[in-house]
Protein backbone atom coordinates (compact mmCIF):
# COMPACT_ATOMS: atom_id res chain seq x y z
CA UNK A 1 0.00 0.00 0.00
CA UNK A 2 2.82 2.43 0.87
CA UNK A 3 4.43 1.80 -2.54
CA UNK A 4 1.24 2.84 -4.33
CA UNK A 5 1.13 6.06 -2.34
CA UNK A 6 4.79 6.84 -3.05
CA UNK A 7 4.32 6.12 -6.76
CA UNK A 8 1.15 8.23 -6.89
CA UNK A 9 2.88 11.21 -5.26
CA UNK A 10 5.95 10.98 -7.48
CA UNK A 11 3.84 10.62 -10.64
CA UNK A 12 1.95 13.77 -9.69
CA UNK A 13 5.34 15.45 -9.00
CA UNK A 14 4.51 15.98 -5.34
CA UNK A 15 7.72 16.19 -3.26
CA UNK A 16 5.99 14.28 -0.46
CA UNK A 17 6.63 11.22 -2.64
CA UNK A 18 10.40 11.72 -2.40
CA UNK A 19 10.14 12.17 1.36
CA UNK A 20 8.22 8.89 1.67
CA UNK A 21 10.64 7.19 -0.72
CA UNK A 22 13.62 8.24 1.41
CA UNK A 23 11.83 7.31 4.61
CA UNK A 24 10.96 3.82 3.36
CA UNK A 25 13.81 3.02 0.95
CA UNK A 26 16.61 5.46 1.78
CA UNK A 27 18.61 2.79 3.60
CA UNK A 28 18.16 0.35 0.75
CA UNK A 29 19.35 2.91 -1.82
CA UNK A 30 22.32 3.90 0.35
CA UNK A 31 23.20 0.21 0.92
CA UNK A 32 23.12 -0.66 -2.77
CA UNK A 33 25.29 2.33 -3.60
CA UNK A 34 27.74 1.69 -0.76
CA UNK A 35 28.13 -1.88 -1.94
CA UNK A 36 29.18 -0.79 -5.41
CA UNK A 37 30.99 2.44 -4.55
CA UNK A 38 32.74 1.33 -1.37
CA UNK A 39 36.11 2.30 -2.84
CA UNK A 40 34.74 5.71 -3.91
CA UNK A 41 33.01 7.13 -0.83
CA UNK A 42 33.17 10.71 -2.11
CA UNK A 43 30.85 9.80 -5.02
CA UNK A 44 28.18 8.12 -2.90
CA UNK A 45 26.07 11.16 -1.98
CA UNK A 46 26.11 12.45 -5.54
CA UNK A 47 25.07 9.02 -6.78
CA UNK A 48 22.18 8.87 -4.28
CA UNK A 49 20.96 12.22 -5.60
CA UNK A 50 21.14 10.90 -9.16
CA UNK A 51 19.15 7.81 -8.16
CA UNK A 52 16.43 10.01 -6.67
CA UNK A 53 16.34 12.20 -9.78
CA UNK A 54 16.19 9.10 -11.98
CA UNK A 55 13.28 7.66 -9.99
CA UNK A 56 11.52 11.05 -10.11
CA UNK A 57 11.99 11.41 -13.88
CA UNK A 58 11.33 7.78 -14.82
CA UNK A 59 8.51 6.77 -12.48
CA UNK A 60 6.21 6.28 -15.49
CA UNK A 61 8.45 3.46 -16.73
CA UNK A 62 7.89 1.46 -13.54
CA UNK A 63 5.83 -1.64 -14.31
CA UNK A 64 3.33 -1.95 -11.46
CA UNK A 65 3.36 -5.73 -11.91
CA UNK A 66 6.95 -5.90 -10.63
CA UNK A 67 8.39 -5.10 -7.24
CA UNK A 68 8.92 -1.39 -6.60
CA UNK A 69 11.73 -2.25 -4.18
CA UNK A 70 13.55 -4.31 -6.83
CA UNK A 71 13.14 -1.52 -9.36
CA UNK A 72 14.71 0.95 -6.92
CA UNK A 73 17.64 -1.39 -6.21
CA UNK A 74 18.26 -1.98 -9.91
CA UNK A 75 18.34 1.77 -10.60
CA UNK A 76 20.70 2.25 -7.63
CA UNK A 77 23.02 -0.53 -8.79
CA UNK A 78 23.24 0.71 -12.36
CA UNK A 79 23.79 4.33 -11.28
CA UNK A 80 26.64 3.17 -9.02
CA UNK A 81 28.18 1.19 -11.88
CA UNK A 82 27.88 4.27 -14.10
CA UNK A 83 29.76 6.26 -11.46
CA UNK A 84 32.56 3.68 -11.50
CA UNK A 85 32.78 3.99 -15.26
CA UNK A 86 32.82 7.79 -15.07
CA UNK A 87 35.58 7.63 -12.48
CA UNK A 88 37.71 5.37 -14.67
CA UNK A 89 37.11 7.54 -17.71
CA UNK A 90 37.76 10.76 -15.75
CA UNK A 91 41.15 9.40 -14.80
CA UNK A 92 42.07 8.90 -18.46
CA UNK A 93 41.55 5.16 -18.59
CA UNK A 94 40.17 5.31 -22.12
CA UNK A 95 41.21 1.71 -22.73
CA UNK A 96 40.21 0.00 -19.51
CA UNK A 97 41.95 -3.23 -20.57
CA UNK A 98 45.31 -1.47 -20.27
CA UNK A 99 44.86 -0.50 -16.63
CA UNK A 100 47.63 -2.37 -14.85
CA UNK A 101 48.78 -2.43 -11.26
CA UNK A 102 51.91 -0.29 -11.16
CA UNK A 103 53.64 2.38 -9.12
CA UNK A 104 51.97 5.05 -11.26
CA UNK A 105 48.44 3.85 -10.62
CA UNK A 106 46.54 4.22 -7.41
CA UNK A 107 45.67 0.87 -5.83
CA UNK A 108 42.01 1.85 -5.35
CA UNK A 109 41.68 2.58 -9.08
CA UNK A 110 42.94 -0.90 -9.91
CA UNK A 111 40.70 -2.53 -7.33
CA UNK A 112 37.75 -0.62 -8.74
CA UNK A 113 38.58 -1.80 -12.23
CA UNK A 114 38.93 -5.42 -11.11
CA UNK A 115 35.65 -5.29 -9.17
CA UNK A 116 33.79 -3.90 -12.16
CA UNK A 117 35.35 -6.45 -14.53
CA UNK A 118 34.43 -9.32 -12.17
CA UNK A 119 30.82 -8.16 -11.93
CA UNK A 120 30.52 -7.91 -15.70
CA UNK A 121 32.15 -11.32 -16.19
CA UNK A 122 29.88 -13.00 -13.64
CA UNK A 123 26.83 -11.50 -15.27
CA UNK A 124 27.87 -12.44 -18.81
CA UNK A 125 28.70 -16.01 -17.71
CA UNK A 126 24.93 -16.54 -17.58
CA UNK A 127 24.73 -16.31 -21.37
CA UNK A 128 25.44 -18.99 -23.96
CA UNK A 129 29.03 -18.74 -25.29
CA UNK A 130 27.97 -17.27 -28.65
CA UNK A 131 25.65 -14.76 -26.97
CA UNK A 132 28.43 -13.80 -24.56
CA UNK A 133 30.73 -13.06 -27.53
CA UNK A 134 28.03 -10.94 -29.18
CA UNK A 135 27.34 -9.02 -25.94
CA UNK A 136 31.05 -8.40 -25.35
CA UNK A 137 31.64 -7.17 -28.88
CA UNK A 138 28.55 -4.97 -28.98
CA UNK A 139 28.38 -3.52 -25.47
CA UNK A 140 31.97 -3.60 -24.23
CA UNK A 141 33.97 -3.21 -27.42
CA UNK A 142 31.44 -0.95 -29.24
CA UNK A 143 31.61 -3.00 -32.42
CA UNK A 144 28.68 -2.27 -34.77
CA UNK A 145 26.17 -5.03 -35.52
CA UNK A 146 27.17 -5.02 -39.21
CA UNK A 147 30.73 -5.96 -38.27
CA UNK A 148 29.63 -8.57 -35.70
CA UNK A 149 27.29 -10.07 -38.29
CA UNK A 150 30.12 -10.42 -40.80
CA UNK A 151 32.62 -11.75 -38.24
CA UNK A 152 30.26 -14.42 -36.92
CA UNK A 153 28.50 -15.18 -40.20
CA UNK A 154 25.07 -14.48 -38.72
CA UNK A 155 22.30 -12.31 -40.13
CA UNK A 156 21.97 -8.89 -38.51
CA UNK A 157 18.42 -9.71 -37.40
CA UNK A 158 19.75 -12.72 -35.48
CA UNK A 159 22.33 -10.48 -33.76
CA UNK A 160 19.56 -8.07 -32.71
CA UNK A 161 17.41 -10.97 -31.48
CA UNK A 162 20.26 -12.40 -29.42
CA UNK A 163 21.00 -8.97 -27.91
CA UNK A 164 17.34 -8.46 -27.06
CA UNK A 165 16.89 -11.92 -25.50
CA UNK A 166 20.19 -11.56 -23.66
CA UNK A 167 19.18 -8.21 -22.17
CA UNK A 168 15.90 -9.69 -20.95
CA UNK A 169 17.69 -12.70 -19.46
CA UNK A 170 20.32 -10.57 -17.70
CA UNK A 171 17.70 -8.15 -16.40
CA UNK A 172 15.73 -11.07 -14.99
CA UNK A 173 18.85 -12.52 -13.35
CA UNK A 174 19.74 -9.13 -11.84
CA UNK A 175 16.21 -8.62 -10.60
CA UNK A 176 16.12 -12.07 -8.97
CA UNK A 177 19.57 -11.75 -7.42
CA UNK A 178 18.73 -8.32 -6.01
CA UNK A 179 15.64 -9.76 -4.34
CA UNK A 180 17.87 -12.26 -2.52
CA UNK A 181 20.46 -9.76 -1.26
CA UNK A 182 20.22 -8.67 2.36
CA UNK A 183 20.95 -4.94 2.23
CA UNK A 184 20.55 -4.49 5.99
CA UNK A 185 24.27 -5.12 6.48
CA UNK A 186 25.06 -2.01 4.40
CA UNK A 187 22.87 0.36 6.42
Amino acid sequence: MKDKIIIKYIKSKNEKGLELLLENYGGLIRGAIRKHLSSLPYYQDECINDVLISIWNNIDSFDCKGSFQSWIVIISKFKAIDYKRKYLKHNNFEDIDKVLLSDNKDLSENLLYEELQNEIKLLLDNLKPEDKVIFTKYYLEDIPTDTISKELGLPKTQIYNKLSRGRKKLFSILKNSLNEVNYEKYL
